[in-house]
């Protein structure tokens, strides 16, 4: 069971950044499609960006350019972290951010949906102030 615990969520100014951290434990099997999601108030969760076993990543329109997904992979692949440079931020940024995992080497297609994702973490609130 893969288990995500996120940090590095808080408050900041329009323009301002921030980075989210999320730690993997049992990460194995040669690894898997990883992710950031987020769920702004009053709205449905929404896909932010992914990456998968090649290090290929995809974003949302909404953050191209201002955000980063990256991945750090402990030897043996026993651990992972994942991270999201979020600069340039916008108030319309404002969401509980979650860390995902896919039991799956490629992220799905419509990963941005939410398909294909088996393991979540708690989120970490980010809030931007105009």
């Amino acid at each position: 069971r893969v288990q995500l615990v996120e940090s590095g969520g808080g408050s900041v100014q329009a323009g301002g950044s921030l980075r989210l951290s999320c730690a993997a434990s049992s990460y194995t099997r040669g690894g898997f499609c990883m992710g950031w999601f987020r769920q702004p108030p009053g709205k449905e969760r929404e896909g932010v960006a992914v990456v998968d076993i090649d290090g290929r990543s995809t974003y949302a329109e909404s953050v191209k350019g201002r955000f980063t997904i990256s991945r750090d992979i402990a030897p043996g692949n026993a651990k992972a972290t994942l991270y999201l440079q979020m600069n340039s931020l916008k108030p319309e940024d404002t969401a509980m951010y979650y860390c995902a995992a896919a039991l799956s080497p490629k992220c799905h297609p419509r990963w941005a949906d939410d398909y294909g994702m088996d393991y979540w973490g708690k989120g970490a609130l980010v809030t931007v102030s105009s």
